[in-house]
């Protein structure tokens, strides 16, 4: 493991904020204080850390409806994240996007989406607008999408285009098995989803979505290929989310104890905590120190929200459409 002190706590620091928001998150939202449905990511924190920890605020991230790890992995504000899920004017879309549209341009996150493969194409076009301006060596895109996203055609045409034009950008597939309830094995015609990538001429690499290491090393081939001109690489992440599709969802409808069991004795934090502290990287004093600040950090992103106004009622009609009143664009004023 050759990674510095530093990294090592930012990755630490990174997969259990996530894991505490999520499961925080989950506890407001059956207390009735969240806007609408959430998805969770729990289980899942290995993904958007190891990816995320090769990214800059100039890298561009497309993320999806179980969104809350990418936008931690890419250092959005909890406080404001969570006043976002409950409606609130301080959040970081002002309350309007919820749970599943969280975004912040100025950290290079495009933004969670609701709709299914919808934000790959965003990635793409990010990471063609940087190869147009030169700029891939330090600007590049990263698509998130699911297994249930791997059928949709826009991937398909992604993955083509970006491999024609040899664009910087990741394709980073967090395979956790399940499209809402349908098991990945009966709509997927093949075993590794990797394997598709094949068909564009572009690296698929198979990782093991539940160890932060194998993501890290992964993801850094891949995020050195796309800035050195090399064009794009589909990452497979096979990874598990610890709780249902959504809040309300009861996984144990569609799925085993023993198969939910199973994958948490693989979980990512304690086999990251396991392995440091025996090669004397990290302290358990140290990793309980993270640990009780971030817990903290949650006590306070709750506190803010449910202490934040609710939007004023002129905010429905901001930020719907965008204005161009010096553009070519604008409608032309008749006398």
């Amino acid at each position: 493991m050759d990674i510095s002190k530093e990294k090592l706590v930012w990755l630490y620091e990174t997969m259990y904020r996530i894991r505490r928001f999520e499961e925080t998150m989950l506890e407001q939202t059956f207390k009735g204080n969240a806007m609408g449905v959430t998805h969770s990511s729990d289980g899942q924190e290995a993904g958007p850390t190891g990816v995320c920890a090769h990214l800059t605020e100039k890298d561009w991230i497309g993320s999806t409806h179980r969104g809350h790890g990418h936008c931690i992995a890419k250092e959005l504000d909890t406080k404001k994240m969570m006043a976002e899920i409950m409606g609130r004017a301080t959040g970081h879309c002002k309350g309007k996007g919820g749970s599943m549209h969280i975004a912040d341009f100025s950290k290079g996150m495009l933004g969670a989406n609701a709709i299914v493969g919808a934000s790959i194409p965003l990635a793409v076009g990010a990471a063609l607008t940087a190869k147009y301006k030169g700029l891939e060596n330090e600007s590049i895109g990263v698509a998130f999408f699911g297994d249930g996203a791997t059928s949709q055609g826009i991937l398909h045409e992604s993955m083509n285009l970006a491999t024609v034009w040899k664009l910087p950008v990741l394709f980073v597939c967090e395979n956790n098995h399940y499209a809402e309830a349908t098991p990945v094995e009966y709509a997927v015609s093949i075993l590794d989803i990797a394997d598709r990538a094949s068909s564009y001429s572009m690296p698929g690499v198979v990782v093991d979505g539940m160890d932060v290491f194998a993501v890290y090393d992964a993801a850094g081939e891949a995020v050195k290929r796309a800035r050195n001109g090399d064009g794009p690489t589909l990452l497979e992440l096979k990874t598990y989310r610890y709780h249902g599709h959504f809040h309300a969802d009861v996984p144990e409808n569609y799925r085993t104890k023993e198969e939910e069991s199973d994958w948490k004795e693989r979980d990512s934090i304690e086999t990251f905590q396991d392995r440091v502290i025996k090669a004397n990287q990290l302290t358990d004093k140290e990793l309980k120190a993270i640990r009780d600040e971030i817990d903290n950090e949650m006590i306070e992103a709750v506190d803010f929200a449910l202490n934040s106004p609710m939007p004023d009622m002129d905010e429905l009609y901001k930020d719907v459409y965008v204005n161009y009143p010096n553009s070519v664009l604008a409608p032309q004023q008749r006398d």
